[in-house]
């Protein structure tokens, strides 16, 4: 559980140990409520006048939006990540909500999890980095929502070497293993892109300068970050694309490897058909009668049979092996 704050005031930096006492002093403050607790997320929200409906956005499964309140922004965020899941050894996408709250001097985030990517923020701002709250809590939001995209094309980036992984397996191994890996990639694939979509609808709000909040010098950064959004989204369209291609190519090397060995049986059946209508005529074996078989009289009867059937079975060896079927 971690509820920190920080104040930039005349050009410096100072951490403020009473997050609630830290809205009514001068300057830009940044509250983060980091890996917190219900009631630690309500403590924060009742300092900063902000709607219990939107801590419980953050707690629930609420896809990602932007929305106005009065006297501030609420822009639902979602990280994501590649990790092996808790039943399985697959790797799972995992998605974690984040909060961002702007005011007109103000900014809280609130997250039931540690981000990395608003910790990272926070640690360039208590290093002096001036380019972060100093330009107003617009600016550091921007920088907030530009990390947690950032994290997408990494994650992005491990689903595509899933492909590249799968689409060489598809050639050579048409075990059931191979479609779960398909499979597996397109779950991620359409999980990644329910997240995509509507973060770039959020975003877009915030690009368009909507928000009171969102002051018209920092509508060119949330901008680029939409820019980046829709990027993504084309790159999910795209990995889907090959993801289906995949799952095509192995269902025809599946019908392709079936047929193999339909033609091995067909050859097997095509030489034993005509063996086994010769042992059955000649194992009736009548005997005294002026209709019945004067070789099983022979001497060599036998083994003139069974040369015939050897002779039989060469010579449709032959045959399929110049066909192309053996």
């Amino acid at each position: 559980m971690t509820v920190e704050s920080l104040r930039f005031a005349d050009g410096e930096v100072e951490t403020v140990e009473d997050f609630q006492s830290a809205r009514v002093e001068s300057g830009t403050v940044w509250v983060r409520a980091s890996d917190a607790t219900p009631l630690e997320l309500e403590r924060v929200a009742e300092a900063f006048d902000i709607h219990h409906l939107s801590v419980e956005d953050i707690r629930n499964e609420i896809r990602p939006k932007t929305e106005e309140f009065a006297g501030y922004t609420f822009v639902l965020l979602k990280t994501v990540e590649l990790a092996r899941g808790e039943t399985t050894f697959e790797e799972e996408t995992r998605v974690k909500p984040v909060g961002v709250f702007v005011g007109e001097d103000w900014l809280v985030t609130l997250s039931e999890y540690d981000i990395d990517a608003v910790s990272r923020i926070w640690r360039a701002a208590l290093d002096g980095d001036r380019r972060i709250v100093g330009r107003g809590p617009d600016f550091t939001a921007y920088r907030v929502c530009d990390g947690i995209v950032d994290g997408y094309f990494a994650a992005l980036d491990q689903i595509e070497e899933q492909i590249e992984a799968v689409e060489e397996a598809v050639i050579s191994d048409t075990s059931i293993e191979t479609l779960e890996s398909i499979n597996g990639v397109r779950r991620e694939l359409l999980a990644f892109r329910k997240l995509a979509w509507p973060t770039r609808e959020a975003v877009g709000y915030l690009a368009r300068g909507d928000p009171e909040e969102v002051r018209p010098e920092t509508e060119k950064y949330f901008r680029d970050v939409y820019d980046h959004l829709v990027q993504l989204v084309d790159l999910t369209e795209t990995y889907r694309d090959l993801a289906g291609g995949a799952r095509d190519i192995y269902l025809n090397m599946l019908s392709v490897s079936t047929n193999e060995v339909m033609k091995k049986l067909t050859v097997v059946a095509t030489i034993v058909l005509p063996l086994t209508l010769v042992v059955g005529v000649y194992g009736m074996n009548f005997q005294d009668g002026p209709f019945n078989m004067p070789e099983l009289g022979w001497t060599y009867g036998y083994p003139a049979v069974m040369l015939g059937m050897f002779l039989m079975s060469a010579i449709l060896v032959v045959y399929f092996r110049r066909a192309g079927w053996l």
